[in-house]
This record gives C-alpha cells, sequence and structure tokens, in this order.
C-alpha cells in the first residue's frame, strides 16, 4: 500500500514522498529521482512497486527544487539535507529494517555524497540505479572521487548503452572499490534502463532483471 508522506528537510521545507510497505518487511530502500524526473514517474513507481512484491519497503522523495516545479538542481548541500531528512523519516517508518540508501541518477550520486561526507545512521549499504558517472560524451572519472571515502557495500545496476557511464572507466574504478563495490551490468540497457526492440528484450524484462539483482544483493549485506 502507498502512502503520501511529507518530509522535513528544515524549517523552511518540506518535500513529498510516498511510502510503500507490504506486510512483510525486510529492509526499506530510501531512494530519489534522476535530476529530470520525480517521485511519480513511472520507473520510480515501477521499482517501488515491485520491490514491495519481494518483500522490501520504499520511501521515494523529491529534491527541494522538484517540489518548487523547477528544472534546475538544488546546491549539493541542499540535496545532502534533503538525504538525511528522507534517512530520518525512514527510520521512524520502518524502526526494526536495515535501510539502503540510494536512487536514479542523481538522486544516487547525492546520496553517495551525503554518505561519503558523514555516515546516514542506520543504513547497510548504498543502492545505484544507473550512477552517472559522467555528462553525456564527456567520459571522466571526476564524479566518483568520493566513493573511494565509503565504507559499506555499494551496488551498482548500468546498462552497457548507458551514455553516462563508459564502462571501460566505470569497470576498473570499482575495481579499486575492492569488496565493498558490486557492479551488475544490464545488457543492452541506456541510462533510463531502456533497451532496444532489436535486443529481443522488453523494458519489463530490463526491470524484473534489476529488481531481482537487488534483492539478490540484499540478501549478501
Amino acid at each position: 500500500m502507498q502512502q503520501p508522506v511529507r518530509i522535513r528537510v528544515d524549517a523552511d521545507t518540506e518535500v513529498s514522498g510516498f511510502f510503500v510497505v507490504p506486510s512483510c518487511t525486510r529492509a526499506c530502500y530510501v531512494f530519489a529521482p534522476g535530476a529530470g524526473a520525480g517521485i511519480e514517474h513511472p520507473f520510480m513507481q515501477a521499482i517501488a512497486a515491485g520491490l514491495g512484491e519481494r518483500d522490501i519497503a520504499t520511501l521515494r522523495y523529491q529534491f527541494p527544487y522538484m517540489e518548487k516545479g523547477s528544472k534546475r538542481p538544488d546546491p549539493p548541500p541542499v540535496c545532502h539535507k534533503t538525504v538525511r531528512a528522507a534517512i530520518d523519516q525512514a527510520q521512524r517508518l520502518v524502526p526494526a529494517g536495515p535501510l539502503i540508501a540510494g536512487g536514479k541518477s542523481f538522486g544516487g550520486r547525492m546520496t553517495s555524497q551525503a554518505q561519503a561526507m558523514r555516515s546516514l545512521p542506520g543504513t547497510a549499504g548504498l543502492a545505484f540505479l544507473g550512477f552517472p558517472l559522467h555528462l553525456a560524451g564527456k567520459p571522466s572519472v571526476e564524479r566518483a572521487a568520493h566513493l573511494s571515502d565509503i565504507k559499506m557495500p555499494m551496488l551498482f545496476l548500468q546498462g552497457t548503452r548507458d551514455a553516462l557511464a563508459d564502462l571501460s572507466l566505470l569497470k576498473p574504478l570499482i575495481s579499486t572499490l575492492g569488496t565493498h563495490a558490486t557492479l551488475k551490468i544490464i545488457e543492452g540497457a541506456d541510462h533510463s534502463f531502456h533497451v532496444p526492440v532489436r535486443s529481443g528484450r522488453t523494458d519489463r524484462d530490463v526491470l524484473e532483471e534489476l529488481l531481482d539483482s537487488f534483492t539478490q544483493w540484499l540478501t549478501t549485506l
């Protein structure tokens, strides 16, 4: 069942969220959307519904700029504060279960930055739905420099056609993170986890692979 929630970021700011809790809950994924999306994006809804079917609760939430209808992302400190507020809310909603934090693209990167700066309380791991390693057409690893400061399990779910994550750069980078990092490659998927018709697969097939990979990784924590 999906419940709308309000998350207090500071004295002047609240953001929207949706809490989905199955009848039997073994963990909760606290996740934020990509920079150009929102919590009602079909992909975000599908991830929450699919994890719920696998007994994983979810709390997905907006950043303040999304709440205002702006297309310009908030400065990182504002995003980091929002990540922490969402984690605090999840701890109240699921007091007995481990928390996994992360998100789609920008949401995942803001979460990893927040964790690298100061540990997110109650969080057992981070899961990224397409980590945005660099801008499209501008391969670089600078955005990932902070990942070496994170000493907890991390799951990277990445498509082979992701224009924001050149696998020839991402694979060796993840290798340097050692046992903390797990890379799951989704064949044929782009940054939105869409696959072309010629691949012989459907976006639903990809979604199921994402959900199953997340669930399997969770059992290893």
